[in-house]
């Protein structure tokens, strides 16, 4: 096998369109997509981009950002620093939000903190009593997820003693049971 192959035709070359209204169609759809390119680079990239065509019939097109003037300048590096108004907000805008981040988390970190010092205190409460009473502990000064547990503790104790009478109330009647068939 000297050389494989694959069927598909080689590109043509690269020439000028000769009909002038396909011309200025495949520029304008051309554009289209370098403007679009150069969009996405700004926008995925942060870079500083120029970009400045004239169409055949002679109109100028463009686009920069941050402006025309700022990446020109950059380019020909009479402003070599990045720094300009627009990046200048940005920075100002995020470090604000930072800030008030910083701030919420201080708030709900504070407020954890609390109901830690509470709870340490509610269990310190019903630990005094031994756990044995701990239906006694001040309802008034428990939260809504406290008073939940506390239900919680009493549905427990519900349901522990009706097995408790269940059992006795069986063991009652099957030891009755019991009794009567020895005494037959």
């Amino acid at each position: 096998m000297a050389g494989r192959q694959t069927g598909e035709n080689p590109r043509p070359g690269m020439k000028q369109i000769e009909n002038e209204s396909s011309r200025l169609i495949t520029f304008s759809k051309r554009k289209s997509s370098i403007n679009k390119k150069a969009k996405e680079l700004v926008t995925l990239c942060g870079a500083e981009v120029g970009f400045v065509a004239f169409s055949p019939s002679g109109n100028p097109f463009s686009f920069a950002h941050p402006s025309i003037d700022a990446v020109a300048n950059r380019f020909l590096n009479r402003n070599p620093s990045p720094n300009n108004s627009s990046q200048a907000l940005v920075e100002s805008y995020r470090q604000a939000k930072c800030k008030e981040l910083n701030q919420q988390h201080d708030e709900l970190y504070n407020q954890i903190k609390a109901e830690k010092a509470q709870g340490k205190a509610l269990k310190q409460l019903t630990k005094g009593k031994s756990d044995a009473a701990w239906w006694e502990a001040p309802i008034e000064e428990l939260n809504r997820e406290e008073l939940y547990q506390m239900k919680g503790r009493m549905e427990e104790l519900k349901r522990s003693l009706r097995r408790s009478i269940n059992q006795k109330t069986q063991g009652e009647a099957s030891g009755s049971s019991q009794g009567q068939e020895l005494e037959k």
